[in-house]
């Protein structure tokens, strides 16, 4: 195992920049995950680390080499595609034998470690098949204990489950963080689903056009998003933004009113007519029951345009009153909702976010890397 260090690098592809100034350091043994919207260079980072694809400016540490110039098979790194890219006409056996034939490992060594690779990945009793007589999952078991089977310094995943159906997806996702705990491999993994990042990760890189949005814990990149652009990303259904402005100590937001907490106030000092951003989770909006007191709650008045019953709960795409300013949110099971009912809502005011509309930028409440 080792850590990865990625200092200031860009690759182009002609006069392309896909990826520019990537710096982050992956402690040994910790299991980092990739996220942003496609083209954004999470792939083109992983290929880079692995030797795939060449630098143009930076440098590139596995451990305490320097890698730049070091032919992919020197690397010591395993990598596993979103295609599997099995032998078909190997066995289970072979394939996960292949690498280490490749280095001349001992018969008796490959043979241990192909048994329990096998063992933890529960493919044991599928070793004598070959490729077209396995399931979409045990196929990416399979592609999976290859890497492994090296013992490489580094784990490079990218997007190893999009091929798989709901719920496969969600136990190899289980099956792999449990993996990850057991042989403790570096890993660096590269996705564009949020809740896989979420779950696995020790730390998310968000990505935007080649460029680091930011890097944390998942609970920090969740609660302290640095922009609207991770803020949105991260999160199912994604954070809810309305533009407002402020006029006399209120947030107007399609002739409609939310009220500027002290604490916004006195962090944001926003002025007459100033325009903003302002961001509030789903699960942070409630169907009023009552009328509350005090400046923690603000309420808006919309009319519901689709219901998704989620079983334990519901969720309720809306429009704010007369406009096509769309937000959704959370609803118990029992109420009885139907497309053009008119809801007066309620957001709880000390979980909302403000973005600059220039930039983006988070500016309330101010963010911070976890």
């Amino acid at each position: 195992m080792a850590r990865v260090s990625l200092q200031g690098i860009t690759r182009k592809f002609s006069n392309v920049v896909a990826i520019e100034d990537i710096t982050f350091e992956v402690p040994d043994g910790e299991f980092w995950v990739l996220v942003g919207p496609s083209g954004c260079g999470k792939s083109t980072i992983l290929r880079t680390i692995a030797g795939l694809d060449s630098i143009a400016a930076g440098k590139l540490y596995i451990g305490d080499t320097l890698v730049n110039d070091l032919p992919a098979r020197q690397r010591d790194v395993a990598m596993v595609f979103q295609n599997y890219a099995l032998y078909p006409h190997m066995t289970v056996e072979d394939n996960l034998a292949f690498g280490l034939r490749m280095r001349q490992v001992e018969k008796t060594k490959i043979n241990n470690q192909i048994r329990e690779v096998a063992r933890s990945l529960n493919i044991e009793h599928l070793l004598k098949r070959k490729p077209k007589q396995l399931s979409g999952g045990q196929q990416q078991r399979v592609a999976l204990g290859r890497a492994i089977a090296r013992q490489p310094k580094v784990f490079l995943l990218d997007e190893p489950l999009s091929n798989l159906d709901a719920q496969l997806r969600d136990d190899t996702r289980t099956e792999l963080k449990q993996l990850h705990d057991r042989v403790g491999i570096t890993t660096i993994y590269v996705t564009h689903d949020q809740v896989e990042a979420m779950t696995l990760a020790d730390r998310i890189v968000v990505l935007e056009n080649g460029k680091i949005q930011q890097i944390g814990s998942p609970q920090a990149i969740y609660t302290r998003p640095a922009s609207r652009m991770v803020a949105t990303f991260v999160g199912s259904p994604p954070m809810n933004i309305l533009p407002g402005t402020y006029l006399d100590g209120n947030f107007v937001i399609e002739r409609q009113s939310l009220p500027v907490t002290a604490k916004i106030k006195q962090q944001l000092q926003p002025t007459q007519g100033q325009s903003f951003d302002l961001g509030i989770r789903p699960e942070q909006i409630k169907i009023a029951i009552q009328n509350r007191t005090g400046d923690r709650f603000g309420s808006l008045v919309v009319e519901v345009n689709l219901v998704e019953p989620l079983g334990r709960e519901i969720l309720v795409r809306a429009n704010l009153l007369n406009s096509y300013l769309a937000l959704s949110f959370f609803a118990s099971a029992d109420w009885q909702i139907y497309k053009g009912d008119r809801l007066t809502i309620e957001l709880n005011l000390e979980k909302l976010f403000c973005f600059s509309p220039d930039s983006g930028k988070t500016i309330y409440p101010m963010s911070s890397n976890g």
